[in-house]
């Protein structure tokens, strides 16, 4: 049976499952799926998933009979597996990992894959030194070379400076694609770390538009996109009329619903929102209003 919207979004937008869910599994996910679609989202985005772990072709069937687009995510870079590393056998293993996330979209039937694939996720001791950016940065666009070649556009998030300290701002993601010497490769920028990194936010999304491949929808405290100091919808109308024509998405967390190992990785320590319907009802009519405000 085939699910689909008749209230749908008038530009692409992903809702995170895991606004909705905390776990996406087969079992899991038919529900928020449902939620996904009812309020008018064309994607939904998966958290990193084993590969190896994960039937992608039965989560593919349960995310396309609903007539939604599955945008994977990248990530999982260690210690041992880091494409910016000095050693180049831990560059082969962080390589081989970001190959297996591309491999997986495919079998998933996605189309994108965003994530973070330029290092280790968490509180970084020290910065990043310019060699090791520039390692990074030609690893990951072999990557998105590689992905390229299989239908899929990869993006790489930027973040803020309590999650990585490689790339925190539009102006270090711009050198980081030029220095990665792909014509493939995209932006992922996200409102709730530009809050943090950026002195201008809509001088930041104009800086990387022709580079841009997914902007991300994020509250100040991690809650309903309506409240909090970002203007999400003049961020929508900037886009919009700036000619940006990607992916919109929105991410939300929750200690209520993500579970507690996920959510002491991401630092959520309260419930900014009980419902995960509610929050992508709510941030549907924001995305809407935003849209509507740049057609005067």
């Amino acid at each position: 049976m085939t699910h689909s919207s008749s209230n749908r979004l008038p530009v692409a937008v992903a809702c995170h499952a895991n606004i909705l869910v905390g776990e996406a599994s087969i079992e899991a996910l038919p529900g928020a799926l449902d939620a996904i679609v009812e309020h008018g989202y064309s994607h939904v985005v998966l958290p990193p998933l084993d590969p190896a772990g994960t039937d992608a072709a039965a989560l593919g069937r349960l995310i396309n009979e609903r007539g939604l687009n599955p945008i994977t995510m990248a990530g999982g870079l260690s210690a041992r597996a880091d494409v910016g590393s000095a050693d180049g056998e831990v560059r082969k293993a962080g390589a081989a990992l970001l190959r297996a996330a591309v491999d997986f979209t495919v079998q998933v039937g996605g189309t994108q894959m965003n994530g973070v694939p330029y290092g280790v996720f968490g509180r970084p001791a020290a910065p990043t030194d310019p060699d090791a950016f520039s390692r990074s940065a030609r690893g990951v666009g072999a990557i998105a070379d590689y992905a390229n070649e299989r239908g899929i556009t990869m993006t790489f998030e930027v973040l803020n400076r309590y999650e990585t300290s490689v790339i925190n701002t539009a102006e270090q993601a711009v050198d980081f694609v030029r220095q990665s010497e792909s014509e493939h490769l995209r932006i992922h920028l996200d409102t709730f770390h530009m809050a943090i990194e950026e002195a201008d936010m809509f001088a930041a999304i104009r800086l990387a538009l022709p580079l841009l491949g997914y902007l991300e929808l994020g509250q100040s405290g991690r809650g309903l996109l309506s409240t909090g100091v970002v203007d999400v919808a003049g961020i929508v109308r900037f886009a919009v009329e700036s000619g940006y024509s990607g992916i919109f998405g929105i991410e939300a967390f929750s200690r209520s619903i993500l579970p507690a190992g996920a959510s002491d990785m991401l630092a959520i320590w309260r419930a900014p929102y009980l419902s995960g319907a509610e929050l992508a009802a709510d941030a549907a009519r924001v995305i809407q209003r935003g849209f509507d405000l740049s057609r005067g």
